[in-house]
């Protein structure tokens, strides 16, 4: 249970990402709930990223279409934060309704313990960034959420990222016109979504001034790109919002498809996380500790 102790005690999320970003670009991988969480900071990762797509599909079964709730995304976080020292920053798809929807979002997943969100300027209903077919909101009604989300904030270091996916849709050109006109209303950084090259992506550094955020996520239309290479083109965050959620669904898949055709896991026994390495993830000694300390019979001091 450190992980809850050094949170509530300790400095808020927002700073530790600030002090991060700082340092030089952060990878981010993405994460969908708080055993993911606990996996990925154990891989030595400094910072994670709470993916809409991954708990949605996983905690509802739907596509990432704007279905889920501020209720279940704060949920969520709650957990993956209450799970890992990490910063987590999370996706907060169009902001759940208008400027009151985002500005009451905003005080409940800051609540939550993330380190901050981001906003995007799609209209409803949503659709993955790298679908076709999907449409931006005007510049001027994103401008407004971002000026809600900004003053909805308790801390000021809370990271709100402006996300525009209006490269798919107008051009590139006004998705760099956009993410100058939100960050002027506030937004601490931008993520422009479905770039399609690197050239792309260092035109869009080259005139947006601005803490950026790279989307490296698989089978969309962004190349995909090394942190390193996303270091020299000048972007802060890298995220990879869907990569263990997609090779753990392949896994699950091959799984039961093996225990229906053999009717036995024998064969899969050698690729399972042993019990004993799942209990160490968890932290289950801890747990062990505190039932034998509980269980010791109190002095006369204590009586």
């Amino acid at each position: 249970m450190a992980a809850v102790t050094e949170r509530r005690e300790g400095e808020s999320a927002g700073p530790r990402f600030r002090a991060l970003l700082a340092g030089g670009t952060v990878a981010m991988p993405g994460v969908f709930s708080a055993i993911t969480a606990r996996m990925a900071e154990r891989a030595g990762f400094e910072a994670l990223y709470l993916s809409g797509a991954g708990v949605t599909n996983s905690l509802t079964g739907t596509p990432d279409i704007g279905l889920l709730t501020l209720t279940e995304m704060a949920a969520q976080a709650r957990y993956v934060c209450l799970a890992t020292r990490l910063p987590v920053i999370a996706d907060a798809d169009t902001g759940y309704g208008d400027v009151h929807n985002v500005a009451r979002a905003v005080e409940e997943l800051e609540q939550s313990g993330l380190a901050g969100i981001h906003l995007e300027d799609q209209v409803a209903p949503k659709r993955c960034g790298h679908l076709d077919g999907k449409q931006v909101a005007p510049a001027a009604e994103m401008v407004r959420k971002i000026r809600a989300a900004v003053a909805a904030r308790a801390d000021p270091d809370f990271f709100i990222i402006a996300r525009t996916d209006a490269r798919g849709v107008n051009g590139l050109p006004d998705a760099i016109d956009r993410a100058k006109r939100y960050v002027d209303a506030g937004a601490d950084g931008v993520f422009p979504e479905s770039l399609q090259s690197a050239a792309e992506f260092e035109e869009f550094a080259r005139h947006v001034r601005a803490p950026l955020l790279a989307n490296m996520t698989e089978f969309g239309k962004t190349p995909l790109l090394t942190v390193e290479e996303f270091r020299a083109l000048g972007y802060a965050m890298v995220i990879f919002p869907m990569t263990a959620f997609r090779v753990m669904m392949r896994a699950a898949e091959s799984a039961y498809v093996e225990l229906r055709r053999s009717g036995s896991q024998a064969a899969l026994v050698e690729r399972m996380q042993t019990r004993a390495e799942l209990y160490e993830v968890v932290d289950y000694e801890a747990f062990i500790r505190r039932d034998r300390e509980l269980a010791t019979e109190p002095t006369e001091e204590e009586r």
